[in-house]
């Protein structure tokens, strides 16, 4: 029986941030908890880099938040465009430090970061800010500078790594329901589907 769902997120993805409500609503449902991990996208590999992208990409790019704002002012929530491509490995690693202080903190920590980043009042790359999110969630971040640079990193690799090469991971959100992923919040439906099936 399933009891755990796993979702791959990155903080830089305006659709991740949008599916972690929906996400925890079905998870109710269900009675499952989530359990969050991280996905670092490399949106240059499909979005070119910002100095070199052709007329389609900015055109899939500009869409892309103009369809996430409109999804999120229909929630109440604010969804501004970041300026540059961000790195998320901080903010990713953060997130596997915070699961070690428990599924609240995880929780926590993920609304923090992802409701200040899409309002541009965190920035993911700079650990001091990750950290004050870590404890603003919770954690105690006194030791995350050596986390980030030690266990944390090796784990962040692995974590990636598996996601990949194990699951065929290439995209968030992701939901990950037995041996089956289902990529996109629009996909719920299915994930929902699923569930019952196996339930």
């Amino acid at each position: 029986m399933i009891t755990i769902l796993p979702v791959y997120i990155d903080y830089k993805s305006p659709y991740a941030y949008l599916a972690v409500q929906p996400t925890r609503d079905l998870a109710a449902e269900f009675s499952l908890e989530i359990d969050w991990l991280p996905y670092s996208l490399k949106i240059e590999n499909f979005l070119g880099a910002v100095d070199s992208r052709n007329a389609h990409q900015w055109r899939r790019v500009k869409y892309s938040y103009m369809d996430a704002r409109r999804l999120a002012n229909a929630r109440g929530m604010i969804v501004r465009g970041p300026k540059k491509l961000f790195d998320s490995t901080i903010a990713h690693t953060g997130l596997l430090f915070a699961k070690t202080h428990g599924v609240d903190v995880a929780d926590r920590y993920t609304d923090i970061v992802f409701e200040a980043f899409f309002k541009r009042e965190l920035d993911i790359e700079v650990e001091a800010e990750v950290a004050g999110a870590l404890e603003r969630s919770g954690a105690r971040s006194a030791h995350f500078a050596d986390y980030l640079r030690g266990p944390g990193k090796a784990l962040l690799d692995r974590t990636l790594q598996d996601a990949e090469d194990r699951l065929g991971v290439f995209g968030v959100p992701t939901y990950v329901v037995g041996d089956e992923i289902f990529w996109g919040g629009d996909r719920l439906p299915q994930v929902r589907d699923r569930l019952a099936e196996l339930r």
